[in-house]
């Protein structure tokens, strides 16, 4: 960026952020150029337009719109993402392939166009009236040849991608055609699919168009996410058929390859509630975060928070939290956001002598609190929105006081352990001058106008969209002023960033309907009842075990989805309150992303810092040790979801702060000095003690916590204390 995003350098001193909106590549994502470039562009800004314009003023029928949104997904995918980690310096030159290679894309090519043009001829018969239904043969002779097809160009794809970032494999283009095919097939049949899918009546047909969809769907998540949640996805799709021979409460009778994969492909799974998000939620603040981009927004909280937290002690560990919170506004990964803030902040926090671990752990664990920042709170809220029925604003209003408990949280972890090593922050000359950039504080409409469009009674798509636009708006007050070519570049750019949640979704749609399907999530909440019946801490304690082991390694929004489906419902059977459950294991499914073996978050840090990924990930947990506790909090304190009145609710507020002091003082050995093993475990239960949020634990936890700072301020000694019990 070569001006800085407000005002000029003289007047706003050092701009230290530039270029942190800028979306970077993935290893295996291509920039494409030319005619093919400008092809994928265009398909990119259609499939955002196409989804503000349902969306806002000519809705489509469900299916038939979650079907669009799944299938341009994967096809805008499939020519974005390589099959394999591409190499920067490849040559963008044709190179010669094997007959190895020929023969699997020929094979592709002829099943996948073979079942192409099948669907496609069914399609002409009832656009130009010769066959409105198509003969048997049609539809039964399509789905086994694009099935072979699909598999072997999946095939090709993994064994012989090109490696440089400007050219499309042959079998990346069959992939998209084959789910352009398979929703034809779809969406041709889709009022019979919605009554025979799952069931007995079930067509053989039905059966290859779902199970080339899932096939699709796992392979991009495979790029887009890992292969952690493909793993767990095939894990669930495996227990749908070997049920019959599990023990205990994991058994069930089994079913057909045919009901399986075609309730599969119904809104019970991968076209329910996390696509129904996606395609609606999710799409539309993406897009409202790639405007606030296109406006350079994303520097100016950067530069804003190192403005205001830079020269503090440890200062770069405070600029993460600050910068991470404020990007969590528009940024809803974890992992992105670590990127997006961490390029910037690890690299000083290591300056002012921050270890390697430590810079990284502290970026993982403060950015992965965008997820439960208001009002953008990541796909996670927006999943909880629809299946619980509460509305948004209401979830909103819940998350302020466990987001302000994080984020505060870290702050003392970081603050503590500057102390502790006697670290100083950044010089102010070298720091951008907070009073000039407080005078652009104008470019936080947009998300003002988000929260009062919200609380004024719009619906969420109407906010979203209006703040959206106001994004545009407000960009003509800076150097940065959207045109129509910005604008078309942010609708290019919501597209691209939506395809991960797109893939990530349909991923979390598979694993919920095999939920749905084999009743187990029923069953684990009949568990989760006898095990409360002998202790409901234990049963809690449980529940959070189970919330973050389906999450490592998996986006927040799967994680969220699959623990909902799971554990939620057992919580909600113990008598706990449907939003507090929810938030428990919406919380959880957040704190898996720094918590080891599998903590993603940590994984993006440790590589920005150049450290080890299992040390990064230990230490991030440690930092973020504290926030694992808020959950139990407001179980035992519904106040923190501002449930109750408001004298309550400031209590409990304030109690849960000092709670968050006394461990994060407890984790870092520190508290007005340096503490011993003894003092850290009296600090530890005092802080445990504050959980249950009884005045009696209350007073407890602040009598210790008083007498610990005269005695660390020596006002009070051991002697002292021994003649006062004469």
């Amino acid at each position: 960026m070569s001006q800085d995003n407000a005002a000029p350098a003289s007047d706003a001193g050092p701009m230290i952020a530039q270029g942190t909106d800028e979306e970077p590549l993935a290893t295996n994502q291509r920039s494409l150029a030319g005619r093919i470039g400008l092809a994928v562009t265009l398909m990119a800004i259609a499939y955002t337009v196409f989804h503000i314009y349902v969306m806002n003023i000519s809705p489509l029928e469900p299916w038939a719109y979650r079907m669009v949104h799944v299938t341009g997904g994967l096809f805008i995918g499939f020519l974005t993402y390589s099959a394999l980690t591409l190499n920067p310096e490849a040559p963008a030159v044709a190179r010669s392939r094997s007959p190895i290679e020929w023969g699997l894309i020929g094979v592709a090519a002829a099943g996948v166009l073979y079942g192409a043009v099948m669907v496609g001829y069914a399609w002409a018969g009832r656009w130009f009236g010769f066959a409105p239904m198509p003969d048997a043969f049609v539809f039964g002779t399509y789905g086994l040849p694009l099935l072979i097809g699909t598999i072997a160009a999946v095939a090709a794809a993994w064994l012989f991608s090109d490696r440089d970032r400007e050219r499309v494999h042959p079998a990346d283009w069959l992939l998209g055609i084959a789910a352009l095919a398979m929703f034809g097939y779809i969406i041709f049949n889709v009022g019979a699919l919605r009554l025979r899918a799952g069931t007995g009546m079930a067509q053989t047909a039905d059966f290859y168009a779902a199970l080339v969809g899932v096939i699709l769907i796992l392979e991009l998540t495979r790029r887009v996410a890992g292969l952690a949640l493909v793993i767990i996805a095939g894990i669930f799709i495996a227990y749908s058929f070997v049920g019959p021979w599990l023990p205990g409460f994991l058994t069930h009778r089994g079913y057909t390859a045919e009901r399986f994969f075609t309730y599969i492909f119904t809104d019970q799974g991968i076209l329910g509630d996390p696509i129904a998000v996606s395609s609606t939620y999710i799409i539309l603040f993406i897009v409202f975060a790639a405007f606030l981009q296109a406006s350079r927004v994303g520097d100016y909280f950067v530069n804003f928070a190192f403005a205001a937290a830079g020269n503090m002690r440890g200062g770069p560990a405070k600029v993460a939290v600050f910068a991470s919170g404020l990007m969590g506004m528009i940024n809803g990964t974890s992992a992105g956001n670590v990127v997006a803030t961490g390029s910037l902040t690890i690299p000083l926090m290591k300056k002012v002598g921050y270890p390697s671990k430590s810079a990284a752990a502290i970026e993982a664990t403060a950015s992965s609190g965008g997820q439960i920042l208001p009002p953008i709170m990541g796909a996670g809220a927006f999943i909880m929105a629809e299946v619980t029925g509460i509305p948004y604003t209401e979830i909103v209003v819940a998350a302020i006081i466990p987001a302000l408990l994080y984020f505060v949280s870290v702050y003392f972890m970081v603050d503590l352990q500057a102390t502790k090593l006697g670290m100083k922050g950044i010089p102010k000359a070298e720091l951008p001058k907070f009073r000039a950039l407080a005078k652009q504080a104008f470019l936080f409409l947009p998300i003002i106008i988000l929260i009062y469009t919200l609380f004024a009674g719009y619906s969420v798509i109407r906010a979203g969209t209006v703040a959206m636009a106001s994004a545009a708006v407000v960009s003509w007050l800076t150097p940065y002023r959207m045109g129509p070519t910005a604008v078309l570049k942010a609708l290019e750019l919501g597209a691209k960033m939506s395809i991960q949640l797109v893939a990530v979704c349909a991923a979390a749609g598979i694993i919920v309907g095999v939920i749905a399907l084999t009743g187990v999530g029923a069953r684990f909440s009949s568990l989760l009842l006898g095990i409360a019946e002998q202790n409901q801490l234990i049963a809690l304690f449980f529940a959070m075990c189970i919330s973050i082991i389906l999450g490592m390694g998996m986006p927040t929004t799967a994680a969220y989805a699959v623990a909902a489906a799971v554990v939620a419902p057992g919580l909600i059977q113990l008598g706990i309150p449907v939003l507090v459950a929810h938030f428990f294991v919406f919380y959880y499914a957040v704190m898996s992303a720094i918590t080891p073996p599998v903590a993603l978050a940590a994984y993006a840090g440790a590589g920005l810092s150049g450290s080890d990924p299992m040390k990064t990930s230990v230490e991030a947990f440690k930092i973020g040790l504290a926030a694992f506790i808020v959950p139990f909090m407001f179980f035992y304190s519904h106040e923190l979801l501002m449930q109750g009145e408001w004298i309550d609710i400031a209590r409990v507020v304030g109690t849960a702060l000092l709670g968050m002091y006394l461990l994060s003082a407890s984790v870092q050995g520190y508290y007005f000095g340096a503490i011993g093993i003894i003092l850290r475990i009296v600090l530890l239960i005092a802080a445990l003690a504050m959980i249950e949020g009884t005045w009696y634990t209350d007073l407890f936890g602040l009598a210790v916590a008083v007498g610990l700072f005269f005695y660390q301020k020596r006002v009070v000694t051991p002697r002292t204390l021994a003649k006062g019990a004469d």
